[in-house]
């Protein structure tokens, strides 16, 4: 059985890591760099960088940063942010990135998640999806960091992405969304069992239980968060012991 993953996510502006709640109230959580080699020595199994204002601002993902990074931590280690040739790929891959995250400029050309599997794998390319549980009762895709909603169901999507070549999905509830109220459990669940590809979980982890109920009823093959990892309120050593305790397959 694949062990499950614990995957800490740095939300990056102007080269700072940042955190906010439903994607709003934007606060400072510190310096990447640090924090990502903090985390990689706490056990952490990956780590996501996004560049949350790249798409909006039309700015390259930062590859120096990615660079610094990668010479820093020995875990592989998401970028997302501003993503849409062949040749960002390539420069975030030969600066240290294990996988890209693309959302918004796959959505809009999808014909990229074809290009991007076939030229540097699968396995490097992970879809992320921005997702909102609205009055008539169904998942819808948001893009733009949140901001401009689509009448495109998740799972919809999802499936169309999984087809074109995208290797994961991570699922990001703007519902739960720095809330540390639990994640979004019956979409992802509905995800992991639909799709052949592996789901991370993001969006609402508050404590160790909501990390065991993302596993178990969620069924999600790995769970990120940020906040409670950035301020210290949940630390990595102690949330595997618990699941390891609990029966969960964890690399401790």
């Amino acid at each position: 059985m694949l062990t499950k993953r614990i995957i800490p996510c740095l939300d990056i502006k102007d080269g700072r890591t940042v955190k906010g709640i439903n994607f709003e109230q934007i606060r400072d959580a510190g310096d990447p760099i640090e924090l990502g080699a903090f985390y990689a020595s706490q056990g952490a199994d990956e780590l996501v960088f996004l560049d949350i204002t790249a798409t909006v601002e039309k700015r390259k993902t930062l590859s120096e940063l990615v660079n610094k990074i990668a010479h820093k931590i020995n875990i592989p280690f998401t970028v997302g942010g501003g993503i849409k040739t062949e040749e960002d790929v390539y420069t975030l891959l030969q600066n240290g990135a294990d996988k890209i995250s693309i959302n918004t400029a796959a959505f809009n050309n999808p014909s990229i998640i074809q290009s991007f599997a076939k030229n540097f794998g699968s396995q490097c390319v992970v879809l992320a999806i921005d997702a909102k549980y609205e009055e008539d009762n169904q998942w819808y895709v948001y893009l733009n960091g949140g901001r401009v909603k689509t009448d495109t169901l998740v799972m919809d999507w999802a499936k169309h992405a999984v087809d074109l070549g995208a290797g994961e999905i991570l699922l990001t509830s703007m519902n739960h969304d720095g809330t540390k109220q639990g994640f979004a459990l019956d979409i992802t669940a509905q995800l992991a069992e639909t799709l052949p590809v592996p789901i991370i979980a993001s969006g609402g982890g508050g404590n160790e239980q909501d990390f065991y109920d993302v596993f178990t009823k969620g069924k999600a093959d790995a769970a990120l968060a940020a906040s409670i990892f950035h301020y210290k309120e949940v630390a990595i050593p102690d949330l595997k012991q618990y699941l390891h305790n609990k029966q969960i397959p964890i690399r401790l």
